[in-house]
């Protein structure tokens, strides 16, 4: 099937010496204070980061192209190629959607590293696809196929733009890494559809679900055609004027409430939420409309402040995956979908390189280690949906062979019925080279602190530094200058290297020039030669973190980090003559700094005697005495119920002091 009544190219070569020079990265916008490096210009090398890669191309991809096989979300796209009646569908309105992040996964991954097989995977994957696409774009099994309902029918719920949305962004993911290829086609004549279809003079409706705006903002990106642009703009000043139907949520829940130009803080469905910040932060970007760009920066300042984990996760409302109110943010009912967190880092990321302000890169950094990393298994093959900061109870070990519950799963499970956050996951790794350095008219911006080769050009001239880092474990970071601009041939180029916002003590030490100690932000680094060293100094030391007094549900609690990374008190590190239950009993003492043991940090606690049996839970306040005094290790969060079934807490109660 070809789409020559749309004038497509049909060419399997970039159309321009622009598209060639493209990085190869998620997004790529025309104007911004910073410029981002794409996957053939930043390299992990290993490390915390280097691993997680690893697993996702080996374990991951594979896993997520099983279960969507045996779910029979792939083979709704032959059942509506073969134009069979599609009364028994598989999976929800959405499903499509997963296989378009498996697509973009792959093919960040095949960006990064040579696969063969992969490659023989993706190029079957997209003809199945592409096979179930109609004579005039529109690609969906879910909608205005036989025993179905007609298309647009259900723009609250159906879920259509968003998956056409996520088609789109693997078509951008294609183009980026030079292929122009049969689902780039898919992907660009399904985005002129949208645009016939919702254009100035068509449906003025939106997608419940925002995706479909950021895609079609990076599509014209990518082929420098505005058209798309326009309609991602179009959806975005559509939103908030009650286009949608009203629902038991309200229509903040979609973001229906008021117009984008007018919120304060991000609100409703938290992936939502973030999904449609980010395409706005395009549309203000490409624009150059610096109101739209200064409300979206003030949303992403009050929902930081007063509605985001100490983790980086946001939602805490289970019922609808939503934000709540300013400082309601209770652990043990935190929601912080892994999406949620995905989304976070995307729209910081826009941000980032609208403005340069490092802020931005804390979080993404705090989301990355806490959240992120925290939903895959170390070895790829399960995930948590949801993150919660307090398990009261030990979790169930998730059947292997049946799709779990999405929140109802207390242990990482192999698939949900609702499998975003895996497939989410897989996207994100494959091109997380690219969200930690970025280029300028000054020099080069280290912003995620990862061992990397990067290897770019500034002024024409060549730069390649190479960083290696046991971060985060380790607070030391050394910079080797292996290219450098020659200053004699143009102006001084800086290296700008992120001192996070949690350090209390850095230092920037040179060969030949005095230690300087320096505070969080952007560092500078100036006057560099091949063959320099720079070693940026953290201390990463254990920390006692209190919340904000306006967090009801975490007052007289005390949290613990060390460098980047938040820790949480297992069951599992209790001595052995104690029980999960005891978890509760535990008091930590704040009067005792906590320390590094054998690679794990310690605090130390006292244990209260477990008060009476009364069968009524109130009444006057007693003293509880210690029973017990011990030191007990902490786990890193993003490690936690590795070793089975827990009871957990992030956030421990304060002994008296």
């Amino acid at each position: 099937m070809t789409p020559p009544a749309l004038g497509l190219p049909m060419v399997d070569q970039p159309s321009s010496d622009r598209e060639r020079r493209a990085p190869a990265t998620p997004v790529l916008p025309t104007h911004g204070v910073l410029r981002p490096l794409g996957l053939d210009e930043a390299r992990i090398l290993g490390g915390f980061w280097g691993h997680r890669q690893a697993v996702n191309a080996g374990a991951t991809l594979a896993h997520i192209e099983h279960w969507l096989e045996r779910e029979g979300w792939l083979g709704n796209f032959d059942a509506a190629a073969a134009g069979l009646a599609m009364t028994d569908r598989r999976g929800r309105e959405f499903s499509d959607s997963e296989v378009y992040k498996l697509l973009e996964a792959m093919a960040w991954e095949l960006g990064r590293e040579h696969h063969p097989d992969l490659e023989d995977r993706f190029d079957s994957v997209v003809e199945r696809i592409a096979a179930a696409q109609d004579a005039d774009g529109y690609l969906g099994t879910m909608f205005g196929r036989p025993g179905q309902a007609e298309r647009w029918a259900d723009l609250e719920w159906g879920h259509e733009l968003y998956c056409i949305g996520h088609l789109i962004q693997a078509g951008v993911a294609r183009i980026r890494t030079g292929h122009y290829d049969r689902l780039v086609r898919v992907a660009r004549w399904a985005a002129e559809h949208v645009c016939e279809v919702f254009g100035p003079d068509g449906l003025q409706g939106v997608c419940g679900h925002p995706e479909i705006e950021v895609a079609l903002a990076e599509l014209g990106r990518a082929l420098g055609e505005p058209r798309y642009l326009s309609q991602a703009a179009l959806f975005v000043e559509r939103r908030g004027h009650q286009t949608l139907g009203d629902i038991e949520f309200g229509r903040a829940y979609f973001q229906d409430d008021v117009p984008v130009r007018d919120a304060t803080v991000l609100r409703g469905h938290a992936v939502r939420a973030n999904y449609l910040a980010a395409a706005a932060v395009d549309v203000a970007v490409e624009h150059q409309d610096g109101d739209l760009l200064k409300a979206l920066a003030l949303q992403w300042e009050t929902t930081r402040d007063r509605r985001t984990y100490l983790t980086g996760g946001q939602g805490s409302r289970h019922q609808d995956e939503a934000f709540g109110e300013d400082y309601f943010l209770p652990p043990d009912r935190a929601y912080s979908e892994t999406c949620a967190a995905i989304g976070s880092v995307m729209l910081s990321w826009r941000l980032l390189l609208a403005t340069g302000e490092p802020r931005y890169a804390d979080l993404i950094e705090r989301a990355l280690y806490n959240v992120v990393a925290t939903s895959p298994s170390d070895d790829g093959t399960s995930f948590y949906y949801s993150n919660t900061l307090h398990q009261r109870a030990p979790g169930e070990v998730a059947p292997t062979d049946v799709a779990s519950a999405r929140a109802e799963s207390s242990l990482r499970a192999p698939w949900f019925a609702v499998s975003c956050c895996p497939t989410n996951v897989a996207r994100t790794f494959a091109s997380l080279s690219s969200y930690a350095a970025t280029t300028s008219d000054r020099g080069v911006q280290l912003h995620q602190l990862m061992p990397m080769q990067l290897s770019t050009r500034l002024a024409d001239q060549p730069v390649r530094l190479t960083v290696q880092t046991d971060y985060p474990h380790n607070g030391r970071v050394d910079i080797r200058v292996d290219e450098w601009p020659d200053e004699h041939q143009g102006s001084a180029s800086v290296l700008s290297v992120r001192v996070p916002d949690w350090c209390r003590a850095a230092r920037l030490v040179r060969p030949g020039h005095d230690i300087v100690e320096v505070a969080p932000g952007l560092v500078d680094v100036t006057g560099l030669r091949i063959g320099d060293n720079v070693v940026l100094e953290l201390d990463i030391g254990p920390r006692f973190v209190w919340a904000d007094h306006r967090l009801d549900a975490v007052r007289g609690c005390v949290a613990v980090e060390s460098g980047p990374l938040v820790w949480c008190l297992e069951s599992t590190d209790l001595p052995e003559h104690l029980t999960h239950t005891d978890l509760d009993r535990v008091r930590v003492d704040t009067t005792e700094p906590p320390r590094v043991r054998d690679g794990r940090v310690e605090v130390t606690v006292d244990l209260v005697e477990a008060p009476p049996n009364s069968g009524w839970p109130y009444g006057a306040p007693g003293a509880q005495a210690a029973a017990e005094r011990f030191d007990v290790a902490l786990t890193p969060y993003h490690d936690w119920a590795s070793r089975g079934p827990s009871t957990m807490r992030v956030w421990m109660p304060t002994a008296p002091s």
